[in-house]
């Protein structure tokens, strides 16, 4: 290899790595709520400015968030083999050049949402970025068990800021898509922290399982769930949306439900992690329902 073979390897091997500082897939479901929030917003189309530069900015918070969140946990990502393999700990990027990376993701982001989309949505932006970064990683994450309960509003609000880059207010609709995702967090995670107990306990993070054990945490799940599917249905209940949701939601909630009681009655570390993973598509699915009702007349004429 040459050098500027050996020069250009180096370039996208840095890029993979402040990459994968953002935690993309994270990302990825942040925005597509965001996005659906936007689209729930209206009854035809958003405008693509608002689009466009509304997704990039909140985008770009989320990143930034992300990052600044890897930056302080970089020693407790260290002891933990589902995070041991990220950038800092893994020692491919400094925390200096972290934190640079990181405090550009968020200026980007302010000046893109306060300039071209609105100052609401700029300030609610911010004030999740502080949430996650700050509240939850440095506070709540090692002081108490609820921690992802009370942290979980951070990353409940996307649909809200899709909704406030559009209309440039948060109405009840809006709020009810984050108290969806607000009820859905604590049985996601817990689900994850329960075949990751003894890497929580050893860095020294209080996770519901480390701190009350498997059986509570597994019958907090199962009440969640249940909790997520009375909340599920409330859009139909005010007519945000019609049938075809509805029909969606209870057979997207039977099946988080069945998992939740299989992993209260018979547990297993499989089950948990089977769990988790289908708490992502229950999520991904339900927000997909929501927009694909909303657009109901315009899909099946």
């Amino acid at each position: 290899m040459d050098t500027a073979q050996a020069k250009q390897a180096d370039f996208l091997a840095n890029v993979r790595e402040y990459y994968a500082l953002t935690k993309p897939r994270v990302v990825v479901l942040i925005l597509f709520t965001t996005v659906t929030g936007m689209f729930l917003s209206v009854p035809g189309m958003v405008p693509w400015k608002i689009l466009i530069l509304g997704t990039l900015g909140i985008g770009l918070g989320a990143a930034s968030g992300a990052a600044f969140n890897q930056i302080i946990d970089h020693a407790i990502d260290a002891v933990m083999a589902r995070t041991r393999a990220r950038p800092l700990p893994a020692g491919h990027l400094t925390v200096t050049q972290a934190f640079v990376f990181s405090s550009i993701l968020a200026v980007l982001s302010m000046v893109i949402l306060s300039l071209w989309v609105n100052v609401l949505t700029a300030v609610l932006t911010f004030c999740s970025l502080i949430g996650y970064a700050l509240i939850y990683t440095v506070f709540l994450k090692k002081m108490t068990s609820q921690n992802i309960v009370i942290g979980g509003a951070a990353g409940a609000a996307p649909p809200v800021l899709g909704w406030t880059s559009v209309t440039g207010e948060a109405t009840a609709d809006a709020l009810l898509l984050f108290l969806i995702i607000f009820i859905w967090t604590p049985p996601h995670f817990w689900a994850l922290a329960l075949y990751r107990h003894q890497e929580y306990a050893r860095a020294g993070i209080p996770m519901l399982p480390v701190t009350h054990g498997n059986e509570y945490t597994r019958l907090h799940i199962l009440l969640y769930t249940i909790l997520l599917l009375a909340v599920t249905i409330i859009p139909f209940a005010t007519k945000m949306s019609g049938y075809l949701y509805l029909v969606g939601a209870i057979l997207l909630n039977t099946g988080f439900l069945l998992y939740a009681w299989k992993l209260y009655r018979h547990y297993s570390d499989a089950v948990a992690r089977k769990t988790f993973f289908f708490s992502i598509t229950y999520l991904s699915l339900l927000f997909t329902l929501l927009l694909v009702d909303h657009y109901r007349d315009f899909l099946f004429v």
